[in-house]
């Protein structure tokens, strides 16, 4: 990627941006306003990057819309497991630039819930509010094929060293989870990789993007602004002229909005997620700093008595409700405590307390994996609007992974008008037909 030019030299295929142009108004005169439509992974990394790499005499307004709030959608109900491998423990597209970005916002999302900690408990630690958004207990994937066994095993030789993957026979598996059961003696094990609590970490990385607000009210600086607006998004055009930026950040409801609708690659899929906890009179419970696990069926340890074992797809749902029907929960159960337990046997005592289920917007398959969909969409908007018009989505199952560096991405891509600075990768769906 070529470096951020803030004032860059107008290119004949993008609309040129006058409200950050030096040539119209000062930094401190003019502010740079910014609608991002969503508050999940997408939205509030794009937020917090805005506010961390714009300049700091810039005056800045940025306003989020989402009718539920953060994390309402379906990044809130996201299982949380974050690592950079494919199913077949091959370095995803660009993973390592992914990981170190997440792992940075992981950290401003920990470092802003310690000012929590008024709010605490007698006795909780920095770490215990650290683990309020993740844990670093690790993630271990038991091989469920023999025949790309050799496969998984040459992919462990090009593994992350921030993230290692380590080959364990039955024995060393057994170490880590008691219980385990693999069908190939074989698993893979992730030690650096994260278990988030993704609702918490949403809630937790708006707080630091309103300590970056705070601070710069604090500094010799332009002034920046934040506000949350909890409600609907019914069209763009809502936001015509108000804005110098209008950054989609929607996931799946994006498709609904009528100036895009259909002209967008990307298929939906709800997935129901079940929570599952150990009764009282069981003493077994899941290993303290046991990893979680991925499988047919994931298992995302919570805690020791404390599950959540996901997820189901239903394909070309439009039901965007994190609300889960008896029946809806009851045919999640039937599909997923099977898989679950073949692995985990131990997981059939566990009782199950309640779903919560998302709409996940699925980008399409390219010779490089799921990529997920970026770039200026002023086209879709026809020729009479004074507002820049971006998108940022098609997250599908890896937002967590990919919601850093792409975050960050768009708002280099929103500060500098210049679609460019995106890579071709992530802007080649333009060239597909929905």
């Amino acid at each position: 990627m070529r470096s951020l030019n803030l004032w860059p030299t107008p290119n004949p295929r993008i609309l040129p941006c006058p409200s950050i142009s030096p040539s119209h108004h000062s930094l401190s005169q003019h502010p740079l306003k910014c609608a991002v439509l969503g508050a999940g992974f997408a939205g509030l990394s794009v937020v917090w990057h805005l506010l961390k790499h714009s300049p700091k005499e810039l005056n800045m307004r940025i306003d989020i819309y989402d009718e539920v709030g953060i994390g309402g959608g379906a990044s809130g109900v996201s299982g949380g497991l974050l690592h950079p491998y494919s199913p077949k423990v091959k370095l995803l597209w660009e993973g390592a630039q992914c990981w170190k970005e997440s792992i940075k916002l992981l950290r401003v999302a920990e470092e802003a819930s310690l000012s929590y900690s008024n709010d605490c408990k007698i006795g909780e630690s920095a770490e215990d509010m650290k683990a309020f958004v993740a844990q670093k207990r690790g993630i271990l994937r038991p091989a469920s094929d023999i025949k790309n066994m050799t496969k998984l095993i040459d992919n462990v030789k090009t593994c992350l060293p921030s993230c290692r993957v380590e080959t364990l026979n039955n024995k060393e598996a057994q170490i880590l989870v008691p219980d385990l059961c693999l069908p190939f003696t074989t698993a893979f094990y992730m030690p650096e990789a994260r278990s988030i609590n993704s609702q918490n970490y949403l809630q937790a990385l708006f707080q630091g993007c309103e300590n970056l607000v705070k601070e710069s009210s604090t500094l010799d600086s332009g002034q920046k602004q934040l506000t949350l607006h909890k409600r609907s998004v019914d069209r763009l055009s809502e936001f015509e002229g108000e804005y110098d930026a209008v950054i989609v950040c929607l996931g799946a409801k994006a498709n609904m909005l009528p100036e895009i609708c259909g002209r967008l690659p990307l298929r939906t899929c709800r997935g129901v997620i079940a929570h599952l906890e150990l009764p009282d009179d069981r003493r077994e419970a899941y290993p303290e700093g046991g990893p979680s696990i991925l499988s047919d069926a994931w298992i995302a340890v919570q805690g020791p008595r404390s599950l959540d074992v996901g997820s189901t797809w239903e394909w070309k749902s439009t039901n965007s409700s994190p609300n889960v029907s008896t029946d809806e929960a009851s045919k999640a159960l039937q599909e997923l405590l099977p898989k679950a337990s073949a692995i985990y046997p131990g997981i059939k005592d566990w009782v199950f307390t309640g779903a919560r289920a998302g709409l996940r917007a699925m980008p399409p398959l390219t010779s490089l994996g799921s990529l997920p969909l970026l770039g200026c969409i002023n086209d879709f908007m026809g020729r009479n609007h004074s507002s820049k018009y971006w998108l940022f989505g098609g997250l599908g199952s890896r937002g967590l992974l990919y919601h850093g560096w792409l975050g960050s991405l768009m708002a280099h891509a929103v500060l500098s008008c210049n679609e460019e600075v995106i890579p071709s990768e992530l802007t080649s769906w333009k060239n597909i037909k929905p």
